[in-house]
């Protein structure tokens, strides 16, 4: 079979000649296809009911509305992983920002030694992410009910110290 014989050669060969046209009909008229696309002239101003690009829609929401510290700080609590890393993350989460404190949650009070070890270290990394001065202080608490101990057998009585002293 040959290429006048194809279909698809047919085609496709007569679809570059169209476009070749096509461009042939535009530089006679001056209207030669742009290379990069328009830019507006500096200053000039969008009208509220032009479209714009999504991201930037959000950005300006954010800065009308005074939301863009608690977005980057919302943006750092969703990557805790990659900001701590993972072995200290499977153990902590941030649960607050106020006033520059952050408050995070450790699972065991193991963790949360760790975590009040590493607190210089946090405030320094998460204002790398944040800017300088946004986070002042790491705030620590432990877990709330201490897992109680595996067993059958169970003390009942008043709620004391775990000692038989006294």
């Amino acid at each position: 079979m040959s290429g006048d014989d194809n279909p698809t050669a047919r085609g496709a060969a007569m679809a570059r000649e169209k476009l070749a046209q096509a461009k042939a009909d535009a530089a006679k008229r001056g209207q030669l296809p742009r290379r990069e696309p328009r830019r507006k002239a500096a200053g000039a101003r969008r009208d509220a009911g032009d479209p714009q690009l999504f991201g930037r829609a959000i950005m300006d929401l954010l800065a009308e509305r005074g939301w863009e510290r608690s977005a980057a700080v919302g943006g750092v609590f969703g990557r805790w992983p990659d900001i701590v890393g993972p072995d200290l993350a499977a153990h902590t989460k941030p649960e607050s920002f106020d006033d520059g404190e952050v408050l995070i949650v450790a699972d065991s009070t193991a963790w949360a030694t760790q975590v009040r070890l590493l607190a210089r270290t946090l405030v320094r990394r998460l204002n790398e992410e944040l800017g300088d001065g946004t986070v002042t202080k790491v705030k620590v608490r432990g877990p709330l009910n201490a897992p109680r101990p595996a067993g059958g057998l169970r003390v009942t009585g008043s709620k004391g110290p775990g000692d038989t002293y006294g």
